[in-house]
């Protein structure tokens, strides 16, 4: 099945795409310059990471992505996910909800083709709908050991896109601080949880925020070679392309930070 040709290493970020101090800067360009494969976001840019399937509904989402597709072809991917019951008042059935909204995706004129759009999925059986009727799956706060499950699951051949948050810091107490700040959000939400119980993490890990081996787990922290290695892990364990989301202490985008990863993931 031929996709959209993501590279190795992506960007993730779901703020503004601007600089405070410089909003005529193209963050976009400089990223695209710098050797990334692809930008993900929250909201429809190139890759969307991910539209909600309760939010958007399947004839507005359906042609604003072959509208793209025919603007730019081959350069946008429609990443759908199931959201959280916390986020939704009617939430129930995720699984034969995405079914059906996979169903009128295809109902459309255009449709949406399954190369150009993929999951959000985590357990085996989301996984095996996104090797079925999609061109892949983009797992979102996930230990390394999923990515290598996520393989086996999907089998060779649909593309495995995982998210990995990173803190570029050496120090530990202030790195998974910044990390634990970043996953308390996530740590709230059964569907994540569920999953990473399914790993061995208990309780007393997911608690807090997460503790040092959730954290050092699931945002690795240290040096940009240090980082840059354990981003490399998840290739090796299955991973087509991973794309990168640096958690720092501002909001704003943070293109230091991209600009070491770069250096240490893309130099050539």
């Amino acid at each position: 099945m031929t996709t959209v040709d993501l590279g190795r290493f992506g960007v993730w970020w779901s703020s503004s795409w601007r600089l405070p101090d410089d909003p005529d800067f193209n963050v976009a360009a400089e990223m695209e310059s710098l050797g990334f494969g692809a930008l993900w976001s929250s909201h429809v840019v190139i890759a969307s990471g991910v539209v909600s399937i309760w939010a958007g509904a399947p004839g507005d989402v359906g042609p604003a992505a072959s509208g793209l597709e025919a603007e730019h072809p081959g350069r946008f991917l429609l990443g759908l996910g199931a959201s959280h019951s916390a986020a939704v008042p009617d939430y129930a059935k995720p699984y034969s909800r995405m079914v059906a909204y996979l169903d009128a995706l295809d109902a459309l004129d255009p449709p949406v083709p399954p190369q150009r759009r993929v999951l959000a999925a985590l357990r085996p059986r989301m996984l095996e709908l996104a090797v079925r009727r999609a061109a892949g799956a983009h797992p979102y706060f996930v230990p390394v050991e999923h990515t290598a499950r996520a393989r086996e699951v999907m089998g060779a051949g649909p593309l495995l896109a995982p998210e990995v948050a990173v803190v570029l810091h050496p120090d530990a107490v202030q790195a998974r601080a910044l990390g634990r700040e970043y996953a308390s959000i996530y740590t709230g939400l059964p569907n994540y949880t569920g999953n990473l119980r399914a790993f061995g993490f208990g309780d007393d890990d997911i608690g807090g925020g997460g503790s040092d081996r959730l954290i050092d787990a699931v945002v690795p922290w240290g040096d940009a070679q240090t980082v840059a290695g354990r981003i490399r892990e998840h290739l090796d364990a299955g991973a087509d392309h991973v794309c990168i989301q640096v958690v720092a202490a501002r909001h704003d985008f943070p293109l230091a930070e991209y600009r070491e990863l770069a250096a240490a993931l893309l130099a050539r």
